[in-house]
This record gives structure tokens, sequence and C-alpha cells, in this order.
């Protein structure tokens, strides 16, 4: 396909957008940028919108970042001054017939496209992306776990909630550095996977009763499976990590009304975005390809 034919715009995120501006810059593609972390000396071919409007003005993708969408519509942008909700009028801009690449859109984003005529194409559960990201992610979390605990990862008494891709890999981890791990997981099948790894497993249900035995939880499930009846029971010193994209797992206003100890950990991939960034532009390219094919 004819790269330079194509605009594209690349909107919100974190450092890892950064890198992925850039391989698409060298496609030849033009790209424009908005919302998310601007290194000093720019990104040679990335022009730096003042918007997000006028970044999607007149272009035929758009990317958005893999962390999920905020209840209020937000892309995740942690260090753009102002919330990026992209609107009927903000999408409207683009080229048809456009496309955007994201890891998933709720329900006012696909509203907004079908009005439109733009497609959407998700990626949050590509597992092989998921996997080559999941080291970064799980590098992350260990060092929010070291920052917020006063005792050794070997031997602490840890909880994984969750046995997709991330889960597994974050037990694998865990197993490896001697921490005692357990993993709650509603399906028997990873739950057996888990047990092999060298996990000691139990179901969802048994969350309340295994509480009070924790150090650390980890949630990786974006769904509320880590309720109160759980946080009451665990210990004061505990730490609660969640690593799901919204809604999360985690009932953060009881853990937090409880006095626990709550980190609300997304976009960990963030831990080395320069390789993280070139895994996700990977799996974008081929995506960019397949909607295009022999031409723009």
């Amino acid at each position: 396909m004819d790269w330079s034919k194509l605009v594209i715009a690349i909107v919100a995120g974190d450092r890892r957008e950064q890198e992925i501006a850039r391989q698409a810059a060298a496609t030849g593609a033009q790209v424009r940028a908005y919302g998310f972390p601007w290194p000093e000396r720019g990104i040679p071919g990335v022009t730096l919108a003042a918007d997000a409007a006028r970044a999607l003005a007149g272009a035929r993708v758009a990317l958005f970042p893999i962390p999920g969408i905020a209840a209020d519509g937000a892309l995740f942008a942690p260090a753009c001054p102002s919330r990026i909700v992209p609107d009927r009028a903000m999408l409207a801009g683009m080229r048809a017939p456009a496309h955007i690449i994201l890891g998933w859109a709720d329900a006012n984003l696909r509203e907004h496209g079908a009005a439109l005529g733009i497609g959407f194409h998700e990626y949050e559960w590509d597992t092989g992306l998921m996997l080559m990201r999941g080291p970064a992610i799980v590098e992350g979390l260990l060092r929010v776990m070291i920052e917020n605990t006063e005792i050794t990862l070997h031997d602490s008494r840890v909880c994984v909630v969750g046995q997709g891709t991330i889960g597994f890999l974050v037990a694998r981890y865990l197993v490896a550095l001697g921490a005692r791990t357990h993993v709650a997981a509603r399906n028997e099948v990873q739950r057996a996977a888990a047990f092999v790894a060298g996990a000691e497993v139990h179901p969802l249900e048994d969350l309340d009763e295994l509480a009070p035995r924790l150090d650390i939880v980890v949630s990786t499930v974006p769904a509320p499976v880590v309720r109160r009846a759980m946080l009451e029971r665990l210990p004061a010193h505990a730490l609660v990590v969640d690593l799901a994209a919204p809604p999360g797992g985690v009932d953060r206003e009881a853990a937090q009304s409880l006095g626990l100890k709550f980190v609300w950990a997304r976009g960990m991939g963030t831990r080395a975005p320069v390789t993280v960034g070139r895994s996700q532009w990977g799996g974008i390219r081929r995506r960019i390809e397949a909607i295009f094919g022999d031409g723009a």
C-alpha cells in the first residue's frame, strides 16, 4: 500500500504513543498527534496538533490508546491537561471512510461511529499483542508492589484474581520469585493451569474465606469481583492492586474507606514504552494493511 497517501491521527495515550508515532511516520504516512507526552525535540515526521479535533481532521485512521475508556467516555491520557472525550463533532472531521484502531470502544463511541460511518478495530483481546507487552506490565506491577509494601515479595502471601493472559503471567512471575501465590479464577481449566505452574488455586467464591491470610491482592478482571465483603476481611497491612481496565475489578471506594492501601495500576505498559510501543505498532500496522489492502 502507498502509506504516503494516508493521514494517521494519534490521539491520547502515554509515552508508548511516542514510539507508535515514530513507527507510523517511518512508513511515510502523514502523522498528527495530540494528547500524549510530547518530547522536547519533537518526533521527526509527526505534527503536534493544537487539539484532538485538529489532529483528527482529514485523517483516514485514528489511533486511540489501548487502556480502557473511562466512565465519562474520556480516553486514557494521564499527561494531558484536559480530558479527551471523542464526541460526534470531533470525529466528524475524519475523512470517510474512516477507521479507528483502539483497545476497545464504549457504547457512546460506537454510537458516534455508527452515525458517521466510522469503522472500529479493537485489539484489547488480541492475545498475541497482550503477550508481547505482558513482561512490561508485570515489571511495572512488581515495582508497584515493592514500593507499597514493607515485606519482601519472596514468601509473601499474594492472590492473583483472574487468569487471563496477564493474570497467568503475573502468577507465573510471582511463583518464580518465591511468593506464596494463590490464584482465584472462575474457569476450571485456568485454575488447573495455575496449579501446574505452582500456585494454590481457588474458585472466585472462596475469596472472602481466603482474605485474612493475604498480604497482597492483585485483580486482573475488568468486572467487580473484589468486593467489600472480601476487603473487610483483609489484614490492615494488605496492599490491593487493580490491573484491570475500567470499570476495574476492585471496589475502590470500599478499599479506601477501609483504610487499605489501594493502587489502580492502569497503563503499566509505560514501564518499557519503546518496547511496548513497537509491539503495539506491529499489531496496528497489520490492521491498517488489512483495511486498505493494496491502496490507501
